[in-house]
């Protein structure tokens, strides 16, 4: 594979607060792409970011930078913590500094979200989805929800629930087999009209 169609997935973490479930969980997700050496891998953790609000256009580098890395990537993966019955404020943010139309437009989008209560973060993973493809995303089937997050990690970060590293670790899998299955043939074709 060319250097160029190098893949690329960039992970946005979409919570700020100390020690969040939701980076421990991107983590876990981080490590299972990090398998595949060929794969380059940006994880942006909200935290460390200061964003503009929507409407006031700031053009600064960091979200200059925050826009082309994502944009250069070839599958996304959006991960929440569930506030309030839908996703945090904070995706909200990173989508709207993405651009309209979105870098993410015609990229593969894979979804993980976080809870602490028993049903998961179901709803946050439903309206996230809508918006995505709103966005023109192609919004990846079987998303990752974490239920009872509280209870999922130790104190080091640890993944300590079997069945939800499991679905952390197969959404990693899912965007890497679409992304091979689907894309990468698509570059393959595009070389060959090219010679």
């Amino acid at each position: 594979m060319e250097q160029k169609n190098r893949i690329r997935i960039a992970i946005i973490s979409g919570s700020v607060r100390p020690e969040n479930n939701t980076l421990k969980a991107v983590s876990v997700v981080a490590d299972e792409i990090s398998k595949h050496k060929e794969i380059v891998l940006d994880v942006f953790d909200m935290s460390q970011y200061k964003l503009p609000l929507p409407g006031l256009d700031d053009e600064s580098s960091e979200v200059v930078a925050f826009r082309e890395t994502v944009a250069a990537a070839t599958g996304v993966i959006l991960a929440t913590p569930e506030y309030h019955g839908t996703f945090s404020s904070v995706i909200k943010l990173a989508i709207e500094n993405l651009g309209y139309p979105s870098v993410m437009a015609g990229k593969p989008i894979g979804l993980l979200g976080v809870a602490s209560g028993a049903l998961g973060a179901v709803k946050s993973l439903e309206h996230l989805r809508g918006v995505c493809a709103h966005c023109g995303g192609i919004v990846l089937p079987g998303a990752a929800s974490i239920a009872a997050a509280h209870k999922a990690f130790d104190s080091t970060g640890n993944c300590t629930d079997e069945d939800a590293e499991a679905r952390m670790r197969g959404l990693a899998n899912k965007m890497i087999n679409y992304i091979e299955s689907h894309i990468c043939p698509r570059w393959q074709i595009q070389a060959q009209k090219c010679t």
